[in-house]
């Protein structure tokens, strides 16, 4: 890619510079899936940098120079607020895979109770572990699941690994500390001639047990939420509406509090309801 070239060639110097100050940077783009260098990745985060602040500085010149009323205070005041800006966006960048490793744990998380009762009933068929893996990946359907266990297939046929190796591997990639553990065990078991299958009933009962506390949290969460939101937000509109009505009635103010009840009606209300929308979408355990 022509951008990664250019990025490596002129700021190869910087990026191995600064890497000693993110060390578990190489881990987490391995976790998140990105499958470049961490030289790369720095590199592109500075080139990208500097472009956010020599695209924004005549764009913030222009409009602090007009706020301020003089170009040299708007110039400098610009410089400052650029400076702050590509702070921001360095910082966001390269925490980047930290964000997508987070989304990946949520998705697997959600799903992890209900792909280990899966495990557990093809392995009760008495399969060798590298044909549980194989059916698991090709039928699972459990997203980031699966994509995590097709990788662990892809190893073994691709690369002619056996099954011990390739769940080694999938151990370092894996973003999520529950499949983490359930990778070792796997490979613990298999290595220590355990039963895999009474293994996986186990662990299966166990994260379905703590699927049923999350269950429980979350319907007590969801009452707090409604609560919160029928008290102080619909009841709480209902009686400003009533109030700022008989007060237009007295005072003769119709004009501005009709400004109001507008501004309540089709901006704030919306507004607060997409984010109780938000707060419970995030809240809710996901099925499988």
């Amino acid at each position: 890619m022509k951008f990664t070239r250019v990025s490596m060639r002129f700021f190869y110097p910087i990026a191995n510079m600064i890497l000693p100050y993110f060390s578990d940077l190489k881990s987490d783009l391995k976790r998140a899936g990105i499958k470049i260098s961490v030289h790369e990745f720095l590199s592109q985060g500075i080139f990208l940098t500097i472009l956010v602040f020599t695209l924004g500085l005549p764009v913030l010149s222009v409009v602090f120079a007009y706020i301020l009323k003089s170009f040299l205070f708007g110039f400098l005041s610009s410089i400052t607020a650029c400076f702050f800006i590509i702070s921001i966006f360095f910082i966001v960048y390269v925490n980047f895979p930290k964000i997508i490793i987070s989304q990946k744990t949520k998705k697997i998380d959600d799903q992890i109770s209900f792909a280990t009762v899966h495990l557990s009933t093809l392995s009760g068929a008495k399969l060798p572990l590298d044909k549980v893996i194989e059916i698991f990946s090709r039928f699972g359907g459990y997203g980031e699941i699966s994509e995590e266990i097709s990788k662990i297939r892809s190893d073994m046929k691709m690369f002619g690994l056996d099954v011990n190796t390739a769940i080694e591997r999938a151990v370092e990639r894996c973003p999520s500390k529950n499949l983490k553990e359930i990778l070792w065990g796997l490979l613990s078991t298999n290595v220590s001639g355990g039963v895999i299958d009474t293994y996986l009933r186990e662990k299966s009962k166990s994260l379905m047990s703590e699927y049923r506390i999350k269950l429980r949290d979350f319907s007590h969460q969801l009452g707090i939420y409604l609560e919160i939101y029928i008290t102080t937000v619909i009841l709480g509109a209902v009686f400003f509406l009533i109030l700022t009505s008989i007060f237009a009635g007295i005072a003769g103010t119709g004009g501005q509090l009709l400004f109001l009840q507008f501004f309540l009606i089709f901006i704030f209300l919306p507004l607060v309801s997409a984010i109780f929308i938000y707060l419970i979408k995030i809240s809710t355990p996901a099925g499988g």
